[in-house]
């Protein structure tokens, strides 16, 4: 370690909670509001910024255990920042609420050395593309079919995306005849778009299985989370059965939980979160994994903090555009990208870091904390 390298100074969080447009739900959980934590790491007169979406709780971790962690050590060396982390919250439940504050202050730290060596935080990574994919996501079963068709044609006719996915598995799997309606009606606002679809968890295995027919029928070519992600063996079988690909991991908080996922053989496409997984340190640790089982990687949700890592992968699939997450990217910081034509590309302005700013002022009418 370079004695004369900028030592993390400080670590600094604040909670925001915005409120949705309407109530959402998806197949097991419904939600008004969108909790942010925030983590403003310092060093040598700059400060990197990560946040997560979460519970705000992973404040209180940052400040108990992870700053204390952190704080000291050289801007320079993130993993081993990551790594004393880890150890820190041993006691405290890594995976979890911990995993989110984690995961906040690594992609601070990423930010934060970038920032200090003025780079982009891809061109510190190295890039392996210049073109980042994203999808439209959202679709909450809590909406009619006017407005689902509607945000499904803001995709893809007004952003040129030609890949979006909406939520089924209402009521946990209960309603089955309206998911099938929801799929023909989203199929038919899609028009020649991928069309995808993400029961949360909510079905049993048969029932997933049964519902393959419908997916093949309005070609739906990605099917989420069809079971409970901790259900490997029921992923599987869904997996064998079908033809659309399946896909989880958005809940992955450690490495060796991807893993385990892959050694199932219980997914088509690797799901990871680094706002969960342990940041990008975890994140692009996990599309390596991946990446030796012949598999791709996609980023769940928080699609600005995806962005750098996403384009330093050659195993990238797609990042998720997540609606409610780009609302408030858009609505609290500076500096978000454009997914005109189904891309964005992190890196192109040559802003030092992840790019991103957050507007105090703006943010401050939502601070929870």
């Amino acid at each position: 370690m370079n004695p004369a390298s900028p030592r993390v100074e400080s670590l600094r969080t604040a909670v925001y909670t915005v409120p949705t447009e309407q109530p959402e739900a998806d197949g097991t959980l419904s939600w008004d509001d969108t909790t942010l934590v925030a983590v403003h790491a310092s060093a040598g007169g700059t400060t990197g910024l990560g946040w997560t979406y979460g519970s705000p709780a992973a404040a209180g971790v940052v400040d108990a255990h992870l700053a204390p962690a952190v704080t000291g050590r050289s801007a320079w060396d993130v993993p081993s920042a990551n790594e004393a982390m880890t150890r820190a919250v041993r006691n405290a439940a890594r995976p979890g609420i911990a995993g989110h504050a984690v995961s906040a202050v690594d992609i601070a730290l990423w930010d934060l050395k970038a920032q200090l060596l003025g780079l982009p935080l891809v061109a510190l990574l190295g890039a392996a593309r210049q073109d980042v994919p994203v999808y439209g996501s959202g679709g909450f079963t809590t909406y009619d079919d006017a407005r689902q068709d509607r945000q499904l044609r803001t995709w893809t006719e007004e952003y040129g995306i030609p890949r979006v996915k909406i939520k089924i598995g209402g009521s946990w799997g209960a309603e089955e005849d309206r998911d099938r309606h929801r799929i023909s009606a989203a199929r038919r606002s899609a028009g020649a778009a991928e069309l995808y679809v993400d029961a949360n968890g909510a079905y049993s295995a048969k029932q997933a299985v049964r519902l393959g027919g419908h997916l093949d029928a309005e070609d739906v070519s990605w099917f989420e989370e069809p079971v409970s992600s901790d259900d490997l063996p029921g992923l599987a079988r869904v997996r064998d059965a079908v033809r659309c690909d399946v896909a989880a991991g958005e809940y992955g908080y450690t490495l060796a939980y991807f893993g385990q996922m892959l050694a199932a053989q219980a997914v088509d496409c690797l799901q990871a979160d680094a706002t969960r997984c342990g940041g990008i340190t975890v994140w692009l640790r996990a599309a390596a994994l991946a990446e030796s089982r012949g598999l791709e990687i996609s980023g769940h949700c928080a699609p600005h903090l995806h962005a750098h890592a996403a384009a330093a992968v050659p195993n990238l699939r797609h990042l998720e555009w997540f609606h409610d997450h780009v609302r408030i990217e858009q609505l609290l910081f500076t500096g978000a990208l454009d997914p005109s034509g189904g891309a964005i590309h992190p890196g192109t302005t040559g802003a030092p870091g992840h790019g991103m700013e957050l507007r105090e002022q703006d943010a401050a009418a939502f601070r929870t904390g």
